[in-house]
C-alpha cells in the first residue's frame, strides 16, 4: 500500500508526513494461467488463505514500516523505496528485493535466496480496497484488504 490513499481521487499519493493505515485481509484468490506447480506446498497455500492477515502500514517519506499480524506470526518489516532488503515469508522462504513506486502502484521485485526465482508483488488501491497481487512461477495470487 506504500503510500497514503487520497480521499479525493482514490489513488496513491506521495507524502512527507507520517501516515498509518490498518487493513484486514478479506478475500484471497489464487489462479494460474500456466497451471504449473509453483513449487509451494498446497497445504501452505491453503493455510495462507485462512491466516486472517492484518497489515498496519506506516509511511514517513520514503521509509515504510509494515506490521504483519496473522494467526501464524507477527513481524515488523522496515524498508525504504528502492533499497534492497531481506524478508522471510511465513513459511520460512527467504527473499531479497525492493519496493518501488510505479505510478499509483507499489511494485515489489524479489528473488528467492535459495533458488534465485523471481517473486513479484503489486499493491494498489482499487475501489477503496488494497489489492495485493503476487506472481511466482506463472501462478498469481490476490489478497484484498479493507480499511479497519
Amino acid at each position: 500500500m506504500c503510500e497514503a490513499q487520497s480521499r479525493e481521487n482514490n489513488t496513491l499519493t506521495s507524502s512527507i508526513r507520517k501516515t498509518t493505515v490498518s487493513l484486514v485481509g478479506e478475500k484471497f484468490f489464487e489462479f494460474s494461467e500456466t497451471k504449473k506447480d509453483p513449487g509451494i506446498n498446497m497445504v501452505k497455500r491453503k493455510l495462507a488463505a485462512h491466516d486472517n492477515l492484518k497489515l498496519t502500514i506506516t509511511q514517513e517519506g520514503n521509509k515504510f514500516t509494515v506490521k504483519e499480524a496473522s494467526a501464524f506470526r507477527t513481524i515488523e518489516i522496515v524498508f525504504e523505496l528502492g533499497v534492497t532488503f531481506n524478508y522471510s515469508l511465513a513459511d520460512g522462504t527467504e527473499l531479497s528485493g525492493t519496493w518501488n513506486l510505479e505510478g499509483n502502484k507499489l511494485v515489489g521485485k524479489f528473488k528467492r535466496t535459495d533458488n534465485g526465482n523471481a517473486l513479484n508483488a503489486v499493491r494498489e488501491i482499487i475501489g477503496g480496497e488494497l489489492v495485493q497481487t503476487y506472481t511466482y512461477e506463472g501462478v498469481e495470487a490476490k489478497r484484498i484488504f479493507k480499511k479497519e
